[in-house]
Formats: structure tokens, C-alpha cells, sequence
């Protein structure tokens, strides 16, 4: 990620309740996939989590993008 969008994501984590909220959700799911994957054998079971938890991640980041992108916008008009 380039200088200014970890600058922007940094400023948003800081004053943003809706942006650090989609993040820290975000790092929770990526423990929690890390967990998964370390497996060395996963059971349907797992591999279903697995699934349902990048959906879910992929879903939180475009969130996260969607307010980085309106911030940017903002800045800039």
C-alpha cells in the first residue's frame, strides 16, 4: 500500500469510530483464519469457517475502502 493510503487508514483508525471498528473486526477474522489454516488437517467443518470467514473479511475490507475512498473525496473537494 502506498505512503498516502497508510497515512489515510492511520487518520481514519484515529477518528473514525465506524473505519477502527470495520478494522479491528477485520484483524479479529484474520486471527481467527490464521488459526484455521495452521491446521494441519482441515474438517469440512473447518473448511466451511474458513470460507464463511474470508466472505466476511473480503466484505469488511470493501467497507473499508468504500470510507477511504469518501475521506479522499472529501480531502480533495
Amino acid at each position: 500500500m502506498e505512503k498516502n493510503q497508510e497515512e489515510l487508514k492511520a487518520h481514519l483508525m484515529a477518528t473514525d469510530e465506524e473505519f477502527r471498528s470495520l478494522a479491528e473486526r477485520h484483524a479479529q477474522l484474520k486471527k481467527e483464519l490464521e488459526t484455521i489454516e495452521a491446521k494441519p488437517h482441515l474438517t469440512l467443518e473447518d473448511e466451511d469457517r474458513e470460507s464463511r470467514i474470508k466472505r466476511q473479511k473480503l466484505r469488511l475490507k470493501d467497507q473499508m475502502n468504500d470510507i477511504m475512498a469518501r475521506s479522499k473525496a472529501q480531502r480533495v473537494a
